[in-house]
């Protein structure tokens, strides 16, 4: 990459999401890739969320870090968007009723059969105004990095090409708004805590998936181009535990 630099912002719902540039600690200049169309997410609305005990946190300040997760969940077979809906309003459940948390944890949702949902309450306008959300997904490091939770376990088996697709898609679309390198801000949970979250064979393919954003594709053919070792950190105990989160702010 170049040191060449020219920052886009898109908006949420339509427009072309370029794959632009950062840093490790924040954005600075790298070259822009070639544009991709913005995904369609769904609303919490859409998905019937119920209402939060209290309004989330939003920082005047764009995240650096984009942290990917397995929901430590079933491998489901039902690719639905009914199902997706579901998995939201589960997740809520389990943050809100199991957690004791105000809302959802995390700010996006993707589901094996490819459907993007929004999370925690107010993130889809944090991300349209360039800001950030303050989540529940990563202990520690929830004020500055934005999280994705990918349907499934991802230990020993790989995520469907749709589920793969919404990832590339998404955090294309994220790097855009933030103006974030993909080879510098997409992580896993395991880079910030101890757990094996997203799962070995997931985070094995981070490489890749920071190279499709970067280059503006989305190639539906899984290739596993690293070697997958079991890693020896904490698996999941029970549905939906991936780790150290942290208590959302308010």
């Amino acid at each position: 990459m170049t040191s060449d630099f020219r920052l886009t912002r898109r908006s949420l719902l339509g427009g072309a999401a370029a794959a632009v540039g950062g840093a490790l600690l924040g954005p600075v200049p790298v070259a822009s890739a070639a544009t991709a169309a913005a995904p369609r997410l769904y609303t919490r609305a859409e998905w019937r969320a119920r209402a939060p005990k209290a309004a989330a946190t939003v920082l005047n300040r764009a995240p650096d870090h984009i942290v990917v997760h397995h929901t430590a969940s079933a491998n489901a077979t039902d690719y639905s968007l009914e199902h997706a809906f579901d998995l939201s309003r589960s997740i809520q459940n389990f943050h809100m009723d199991g957690n004791g948390w105000d809302d959802t944890g995390q700010q996006l949702t993707i589901s094996r059969g490819g459907h993007l949902m929004e999370g925690r309450n107010r993130s889809l306008d944090a991300i349209d105004a360039g800001n950030h959300v303050m989540g529940a997904h990563t202990l520690s490091h929830n004020e500055h990095t934005i999280g994705i939770e990918n349907e499934g376990t991802y230990m020993t088996e790989g995520p469907t090409d749709a589920l793969w697709d919404g990832l590339v898609a998404t955090c294309a679309w994220l790097c855009d708004v933030y103006g974030l390198d993909p080879h510098a801000a997409i992580v896993g949970h395991r880079d910030y805590n101890s757990t094996a979250c997203p799962g070995d064979t997931l985070y094995a393919l981070l490489p890749q998936l920071r190279d499709q954003v970067a280059a503006g594709l989305s190639d539906p053919r899984i290739k596993i181009r690293a070697r997958i070792e079991a890693s020896g950190l904490p698996e999941p105990r029970h549905r939906f535990d991936h780790g150290p989160t942290g208590r959302p702010a308010r």
